[in-house]
């Protein structure tokens, strides 16, 4: 640390490498703060298509199969125990879906658009996979 000495201009102190250092990184440490605060709020990420949604008492999600790659990707999704999961599955080519409940379930879609209904009666998290290709597609928490 620097020491004043009398008759010297506070300008003139000389500083060490750490100070410099510290002195560089002010200006982008207070630039970097002021773009997370004008980033952060309280506003919701907008709904899209993907998004679960309510119908009646069942829980409709769409889900899409693009090559290798499923929409949603391994997004939670709060179900009641006994309640009905509806899939609205649109895929560009056919494949095969496995709901991890007590008991499993499997649900196969075709080519195109269907629609599926499960339900599961247990509380739990609960994964919907594809297995060919591997992804998870859905964590149901099942309450």
């Amino acid at each position: 640390m620097a020491t004043l000495v009398r008759g010297t201009h506070p300008k003139e102190i000389p500083v060490s490498g750490r100070g410099r250092a510290r002195q560089a990184l002010a200006p982008v440490v207070l630039l970097l703060a002021a773009g997370l605060a004008a980033c952060g709020g309280d506003a919701e990420p907008p709904a899209t298509s993907q998004s679960p949604r309510t119908e009646g008492d069942s829980v409709v999600v769409e889900v899409t199969r693009e090559g290798d790659t499923f929409t949603p990707n391994g997004e939670r999704v709060d179900l009641g125990t006994g309640q009905t999961l509806v899939l609205e599955v649109t895929a560009d080519e056919a494949g095969e879906l496995h709901v991890h409940s007590t008991p499993e379930q499997d649900i196969a879609y075709e080519e195109g658009t269907s629609e599926h209904e499960i339900t599961v009666d247990r509380p739990g998290v609960v994964e919907v996979e594809s297995h060919d290709p591997d992804s998870i597609v859905l964590q149901l928490e099942v309450r």
